[in-house]
């Protein structure tokens, strides 16, 4: 009896793994670093406070019951790019209950930045989570050999949301974030540091990167609401163009100097942008506060409670809020951004959108 089920579970364990490798020949894995706005729940699985961790009510209450760690009511940007391109949702890397990568892994740390100092010992950092996709690397040619690796490593896209962290965090003793450096040195090197994964991915065989720009952080309720007038921090507005201009640079400069590299950049901060001047036309009725949080514009960062200020308001119909708390757009605004990200025009995607870039290779 006993050798009868172990026959089985070696049988199905076959099934399993040809089902796995078969889906090389039809899908391209998603592979998704960065910060909050990717985050499906690692920090969840790190030595961290609640001001990083986004898994408790009334997070998730559009469609994750219980919250999964998601920095929203719902789904994220790269939920619905998943389901676009024919994948399951993408499994985060920490989660000890996760074992099968073959479709892809999300590494995104809620506050996560590019610069290691960066929320420093409370985050994964946007090189240790290259680290950890290169320890996957090597799993997958142990378990799937070199030719599988390669073919599924060169067929998948590689989604990055990363920098704001790294311009809303305080460096140094003195009030301006950029201290000591100049707006263009401090910028330069999180583009270098974002550049020099963007070379490690390829180095283990990535060709396809997607990368969101920056959004307008200096207008976010959070930042709003702590300023006289509830007004946008021009500093922060300069720094956050100049990051999207030098980002668009290096990428075009990649793209002729790598071989095969080839990416699809979204302009997530003119899309915000739009919807927070004018929500009306894109379904929303209030863009410049948040659903969920308390203070002026629902500004403080206190959804849920459980970040030092225990009493918040949430909002009655999280779907009229571009905003659910002070920092991250409710599940309605990612689904908009995902569609645009996935076939929009030249216009909100360049040089690709994701569908081409799916597509490519294929």
């Amino acid at each position: 009896m006993a050798v009868a089920i172990i026959e089985l579970l070696v049988v199905s364990c076959l099934l399993m793994l040809t089902g796995c490798l078969g889906h090389f020949n039809k899908h391209s894995a998603l592979f998704v670093f960065g910060d909050s706005l990717v985050d499906s729940g690692n920090n969840n699985y790190i030595n961290t406070t609640t001001d990083f961790q986004a898994n408790f009510w009334p997070y998730g209450i559009s469609y994750f019951n219980p919250p999964s760690g998601r920095f929203s009511d719902g789904r994220l940007i790269h939920d619905f790019i998943a389901e676009y391109a024919g994948l399951p949702l993408i499994q985060t890397y920490l989660d000890p209950r996760n074992n099968e990568f073959v479709y892809g892994a999300n590494f995104g740390s809620g506050g996560a930045g590019a610069l290691v100092e960066s929320h420093a010992g409370f985050v994964v950092d946007l090189k240790t989570q290259l680290k950890y996709f290169g320890d996957l690397e090597k799993r997958f040619r142990q378990n799937l050999g070199d030719a599988k690796t390669d073919q599924l490593l060169s067929n998948a896209v590689y989604l990055f949301s990363c920098g704001g962290n790294d311009y809303l965090t305080p460096v140094g003793n003195n009030d301006s974030i950029l201290y000591p450096y100049t707006h263009e040195q401090y910028v330069g090197m999180v583009i270098g540091n974002l550049t020099d994964v963007f070379k490690g991915i390829y180095e283990k065989g990535g060709r396809k990167i997607g990368v969101f720009t920056v959004p307008p952080l200096a207008c976010l309720p959070n930042i709003r609401a702590g300023r006289p007038g509830n007004t946008c921090n021009q500093e922060l507005d300069i720094i956050a163009g100049l990051h999207n201009q030098q980002l668009s640079k290096k990428l075009e400069e990649l793209e002729k100097q790598l071989e095969g590299f080839r990416y699809a950049k979204f302009d997530l901060y003119t899309e915000v942008s739009k919807r927070m001047k004018n929500p009306s036309r894109y379904g929303f009725k209030i863009g410049d506060r948040a659903c969920c949080g308390s203070g002026p514009l629902r500004g403080i960062y206190s959804c849920g409670g459980k970040r030092g200020v225990q009493e918040f308001e949430l909002c009655d119909d999280v779907d009229h809020y571009l905003f659910f708390d002070s920092f991250h757009p409710n599940e309605v605004a990612s689904g908009q951004y995902a569609e645009l990200f996935w076939n929009g025009g030249s216009n909100v995607t360049t040089p690709y959108n994701l569908k081409t870039l799916f597509q490519l290779n294929k």
